[in-house]
């Protein structure tokens, strides 16, 4: 099984990238999170790899971090979710978000996926929670609700779910305070337009 690759990207379209490694190309999967983190990168780039066999084809699914590529195997092993699913799920929030709403049980940010609906996303729930751990603090479930209030909050605003979510993305991690968090994160927005 191929666990990774590294070498240049040579092409990018919306769904992934052809990774020239030693002269051959490999068309690698990914997620649009990662896909913009790449973008830029003229030299080699190392990805994590998931080689996803079918009676038809065989898909390589790329990610920049070892942590990324355990949580999109954890996925697809639940019944209903397919690797394409996978990656919009690692799409919707930083690993570490999905996996505190996971571990508290919240559903929203899962059921935000097309495909997902509240019965797929309560079963992603119920399976992964063990294996994630629970939150740890009370300062964990807050920071957790802050976000989600500074997402709605950002959406109420009129911009889009991926323009919300990256702003947030690009946030530091030591900001509290839900007014704060949405005041750094329509900087980051209004510096994209």
């Amino acid at each position: 099984m191929i666990i990774q690759l590294e070498g240049i990207i040579k092409f990018k379209t919306e769904k992934f990238v052809v990774l020239d490694v030693n002269g051959v190309g490999h068309r690698v999967f990914v997620s649009f999170g990662t896909l913009k983190k790449v973008s830029s990168n003229k030299g080699k780039v190392l990805f994590w790899t998931h080689l996803h066999v079918r009676e038809n084809a065989m898909d390589i699914y790329g990610f920049l971090n070892y942590a990324e590529l355990e949580f999109f195997e954890r996925l697809i092993q639940i019944s209903g979710i397919g690797p394409k699913i996978a990656l919009y799920v690692l799409d919707v929030a930083p690993l570490d978000i999905l996996r505190r709403a996971i571990a508290s049980g919240e559903k929203s940010y899962l059921t935000k996926v097309s495909g997902i609906g509240q019965r797929l996303a309560e079963k992603i729930v119920i399976e992964l929670r063990d294996k994630l751990g629970a939150i740890g603090t009370e300062h964990d479930q807050q920071s957790f609700k802050e976000e989600e209030e500074a997402l709605e909050a950002l959406r109420s605003l009129g911009y889009s779910l991926r323009e919300s979510r990256d702003a947030l993305r690009k946030l530091p991690e030591d900001i509290t305070g839900v007014e704060n968090i949405i005041k750094k994160a329509l900087k980051n927005v209004e510096h994209r337009s």
